[in-house]
Parts: structure tokens; C-alpha cells; sequence
């Protein structure tokens, strides 16, 4: 069977973290492909301008403001939609943070910001998204943009609790998997790990490197978020036999 998005044509999706970097090529992408998506960020306004900009296409977007750390947000994201568009169809756990912050001498708040969102907020959304699904016997996919630090740990500045995170979305992905077997579920998940991508994440999450950082930075592979973005293509397109369960993406030259 040929790849095809034909199944998802005019059914809804929606996107955690749309407001920049991968989130906005996941949107785009599923736009052009006839997918209603509703994206939801702390920063709305970007969502609006890029609802804008996607006029006219196959599909449509719509913006929600949500902080994917505060649980309220979330379920209401969900009811908006289920009231205003139908069931969801697809679910892209994309949004994530850094923070400026360590093992050693961490501030606990950070850590929390980090777990809240790149963990907890997930498995909310995941919840919800199962919950939709079941109950309007729609065979759905969950997609978990994961990432190499959920695989293997690197040492990088402020990746510290990230890792550990990651490494939680790794868990989840197959515990996800072994639960919805269990109840003979024909939902999909996979989770999809990038290694270096050139996004906003350190500008968002608040941390600012200096030059010295900055400029080593721009010598090192690394993946356009479009690229991000057709694995997620890549595996909603497959057949509703065929699970990737985890895809693995790394630029030419990545030394890890």
C-alpha cells in the first residue's frame, strides 16, 4: 500500500507547542495535506498570524491559548474542540522546554517547569486524546516528538533534566503501545527523536548563550524543523497496519 494522508483529510488534529520551530512545520504540513488542526501555545498570537498565512489551503488552522504545563488548559483545549470541530483524529505532543538549570545546585522550580511540561503535560494530553478516540471509535495516532536525549545521555549545557524527560517520553511511548494492545486498541503511537534541530527552544525556555556559544552553534549539523516535520508526515501516511513505533532522525555530520 502506497503512503497516503487520503485518511486524514478533513479530520481534526491537534498540535501542543504550534507556536514556533517544529510545532509550526507540523502544522503547516498537515494544513497543506486537508488536516483541521488546532494549535495551541502561550503564544497565541503567533498561532493567529500563522492562521493567516494558511488561508486558502486544503485545510484549516485555528489558534488556542494554552501552557501545556497547566492541566486546565489542556482539558479545555480538548472539550473546544470536540464541541467546535468533532473528534480528534491525531495528536502531535510537540511542545517542550529547556531551562537554565543543573543537577548539582538546580532550582526544583525549574525542574518541575521541565517535567510539567515535557512529561505530565503529555501524558494529560495523551489521555484526553485516548479518551476522544475510544469513545467515538476513531483509530487515531499519537505522535510524541521525542528526541536522541531520550535515548542516549550527552552532556550539554542546560540539557541536564531534559534528558531525563526525553527518557520518560521514551517509556511512555511503549507503555502507550503495550496498554492500548491490551484493550486490542487499533490507535497508533510513535515517537519520533531528532537529534540537533536549528529551532527557537533555548529563546523560548528563556536561555541565553553567549557568543562564544552562539557561534560554535552555527558550525554544527544539525535538522531543519521541516525535517522534523516530514517524519511526522512519514508515519501518518503509513497504513493502518503499519506502526512506526520509533524514528530515530539525525543530521549529516552529527557526532552522537
Amino acid at each position: 500500500m502506497p503512503l497516503s494522508m487520503d485518511r486524514w483529510r478533513g479530520k481534526v488534529a491537534i498540535v501542543t507547542g504550534a507556536s514556533a520551530g517544529i510545532g509550526v512545520e507540523i502544522v503547516k504540513q498537515l494544513v497543506d495535506e486537508g488536516v483541521l488542526v488546532v494549535g495551541l501555545a502561550r503564544r497565541v498570537e503567533r498561532i493567529e498570524k500563522l492562521v493567516k498565512e494558511l488561508e486558502g489551503k486544503k485545510g484549516k488552522l485555528y489558534a488556542l491559548k494554552a501552557d501545556v504545563g497547566v492541566e486546565e488548559d489542556i482539558l479545555n483545549a480538548f472539550k473546544w474542540t470536540e464541541k467546535n470541530l468533532g473528534p480528534v483524529h491525531i495528536l502531535i505532543n510537540n511542545a517542550g522546554v529547556l531551562q537554565d538549570t543543573n543537577l548539582i545546585d538546580g532550582e526544583t522550580q525549574k525542574w518541575k517547569t521541565i517535567l510539567d511540561i515535557n512529561v505530565l503535560g503529555l501524558c494529560i494530553a495523551t489521555r484526553e486524546a485516548v479518551r476522544t478516540m475510544r469513545a467515538n471509535n476513531v483509530d487515531g495516532h499519537i505522535i510524541h516528538i521525542n528526541s536522541v536525549s531520550g535515548h542516549i545521555v550527552n552532556y550539554f549545557l542546560y540539557m541536564n533534566v531534559y534528558a531525563a524527560s526525553k527518557f520518560a517520553v521514551t517509556a511512555l511511548t511503549e507503555t502507550l503501545r503495550t496498554e492500548l494492545n491490551t484493550i486490542s486498541s487499533k490507535i497508533k503511537v510513535t515517537s519520533v527523536s531528532p537529534g540537533v534541530v536549528a529551532t527557537e527552544i533555548d529563546e523560548t525556555s528563556n536561555i541565553y548563550l553567549d557568543a562564544k556559544t552562539l557561534e560554535e552553534r552555527k558550525s554544527r549539523a544539525a535538522l531543519a524543523s521541516s525535517d522534523c516535520a516530514d517524519a511526522v508526515i512519514y508515519a501518518l501516511s503509513t497504513s493502518p497496519n503499519c506502526q512506526v513505533h520509533d524514528l530515530i532522525i539525525k543530521p549529516i555530520g552529527e557526532k552522537f
